[in-house]
C-alpha cells in the first residue's frame, strides 16, 4: 500500500513542476535554517570543552543588590567570592576567575589584540584545558606573583607567528611582559565566561583583587564531589547569601545564585523570570514563526492539488474508498513530499555549515551536524508533513462524489 502511495506521490509531484519546486523549496529552505540553527545551539551550550566536569558544577556569575530606591547586577568581586562561596563545606573545589577583557599590543608595528582574564590556580584542575605545548602556572607562581601567562594558540599564532614552541618566551600585553608556561586549544568567542587570549594570575591584577567591595569581575565555579551534592551545594550557597551583611544602607537583599551552566550561560538579571524561560520562548517564536509562512504556502498548494484531482477522488469514492483512507493516503503523499524537501534541506545545511566554517564568522566556532541535530531535522520535516497536510486531506474527504465526478 505505501509502494503504491509512494508512487502516486511522485506522479503527482511531476505533474505540476513549478508547485513542486515552491513546495520543496519551502520546506528546504526552512530545514535548513533550522538546522543551522540547531547545530549553532547545539555547539555553544552542548559543547563541553573545557569544562567536561559541567555535570557536577555550579557557576556563579551573577550579584545584585536589590534595594528601594532601585537594584544593582554586576559580576561578584574577588573578595566576596574568596571569603563567602570559599567558606562553603560541601564542595570539593572552587576555581574564581574573572571575565575577559580587551587591550592592544604591537609586533612589528602591527596592532594586535588581546583579550585577558585572571584565575587562579583550581581554575586549571576543575577545568580540562587541553595544552598543546607547556603547562599551566601553579599556587607558588601566584604566590610569588610570577608574571606569567597560558596563551591560545591562535594568540601564539599571532603574536609568534609559526614556530615550533613559545614556552619560556615573553608575550607583552598592557605594556607588561608575561613569560609564556603554556598553549592551550582555542576556545570561540561564545564560550564567553571561559574564553581568552591569555591567562593571568590575579595576583597580579592591576586592579586590586583585595578590595572588600561585593562588586568586581569575578566569577566562580564550585565543583561537587558527585552529582547528588549539586542541590546541598545550591541551597548552602542560597543560605549563605542571605546571611550576608549590606554593605550600604541603599540596598537591602543581596541576590546571587550557583547555578547550573545552562541557568548563568543565559542569565538575564530578572529574578522573576528565568533567563532559559525567556531564551526558550524567543526560540520557540523564532520556529513558529519562521515554519508559519512556508506552512500556510504549502497548504494552499495542496488545497490546489486537491482541486486539480477531485475527479480521482469522485472516482475513488464511488468505488467504495472511504474518507480515512484518502485522508490517509493524502496524508502519507505529504510526508513523502516533505521528507524528499528534508533530503534537500539536509544537503543543503552541510553546504551552508561548511561556508559558515570556512568564512569563520566565529573564529573557533566550528559547526557540525550530529545525531541531536539530525533528529531535530526529522522530527521538523515530520511535523511539517502533518501540520500542512492535515486540513487539504480533511478539505479532500469531504469532497462530495457527484460534484467532484462532473469536475471530471
Amino acid at each position: 500500500m505505501l509502494k503504491n502511495y509512494f508512487k502516486i506521490a511522485i506522479a503527482v509531484l511531476k505533474r505540476r513542476k513549478f508547485f513542486t519546486f515552491i513546495s520543496l523549496f519551502g520546506i528546504s529552505f526552512t530545514l535548513t535554517i533550522l538546522i543551522v540553527l540547531t547545530a549553532f545551539i547545539d555547539k555553544v551550550i552542548g559543547d563541553d570543552y573545557p569544562d567536561r566536569k559541567r555535570d557536577r558544577s555550579l557557576y556563579i556569575v551573577r550579584m545584585e543588590e536589590v534595594g528601594k530606591s532601585g537594584h544593582s547586577s554586576t559580576t561578584p568581586s574577588f573578595s566576596f567570592l574568596d571569603h563567602y562561596a570559599g567558606s562553603l563545606k560541601t564542595p570539593e573545589k572552587m576555581t574564581i576567575f574573572s571575565r575577559y577583557n580587551g587591550t592592544n599590543t604591537y609586533v612589528n608595528n602591527k596592532k594586535i589584540a588581546i583579550n585577558y582574564k585572571y584565575t587562579d590556580a583550581n581554575y586549571w584542575d576543575i577545568l580540562e584545558y587541553q595544552f598543546l605545548e607547556g603547562k599551566p602556572f601553579t599556587q607558588q607562581q601566584l604566590d610569588n606573583r610570577e608574571k606569567v601567562a597560558v596563551i591560545s594558540a591562535d594568540m601564539k599564532k599571532e603574536y609568534f607567528g609559526n614556530i615550533p614552541s613559545v614556552v619560556g618566551k615573553y608575550i607583552e600585553a598592557d605594556n607588561v611582559q608575561y613569560r609564556v608556561s603554556g598553549v592551550v586549544k582555542n576556545l570561540p568567542v561564545t564560550s564567553y565566561m571561559l574564553y581568552s587570549d591569555i591567562y593571568l594570575p590575579y595576583t597580579i591584577s592591576k586592579s586590586d583583587y583585595k578590595d572588600k567591595s561585593y562588586r568586581g569581575d569575578y566569577m566562580a565555579i564550585l565543583l561537587a564531589r558527585s552529582k547528588g551534592d549539586l542541590s546541598k551545594i545550591h541551597n548552602e550557597y542560597e543560605q549563605l547569601v542571605s546571611k550576608v551583611p549590606m554593605e550600604s544602607t541603599e540596598f537591602d537583599q543581596i541576590i546571587s545564585h550557583a547555578s547550573s551552566y545552562v541557568a548563568s550561560y543565559v542569565d538575564t538579571g530578572n529574578e522573576k523570570k528565568s533567563g532559559v524561560v525567556y531564551v526558550l520562548t524567543a526560540i520557540g517564536s523564532f520556529v513558529f514563526l519562521f515554519m508559519l509562512l512556508p506552512t500556510l504556502n504549502l497548504v494552499n498548494i495542496n488545497i490546489t492539488r486537491i482541486m486539480e484531482r477531485s475527479s480521482e477522488i469522485g472516482v475513488r469514492k464511488a468505488f467504495g474508498a472511504s474518507s480515512r483512507t484518502l485522508v490517509y493516503q493524502f496524508i502519507v503523499e505529504n510526508i513523502i513530499l516533505t521528507l524528499l524537501g528534508g533530503v534537500i534541506g539536509m544537503i543543503l545545511s552541510l553546504l551552508a555549515l561548511y561556508f559558515i566554517n570556512e568564512l569563520n564568522l566565529i573564529a573557533n566556532l566550528e559547526l557540525t551536524i550530529n545525531f541531536t541535530v539530525l533528529l531535530c531535522g526529522l522530527l521538523v520535516c515530520l511535523f511539517f508533513g502533518l501540520l500542512s497536510g492535515v486540513y487539504p486531506a480533511w478539505r479532500m474527504s469531504k469532497l462530495n462524489v457527484v460534484n467532484a465526478l462532473k469536475a471530471k
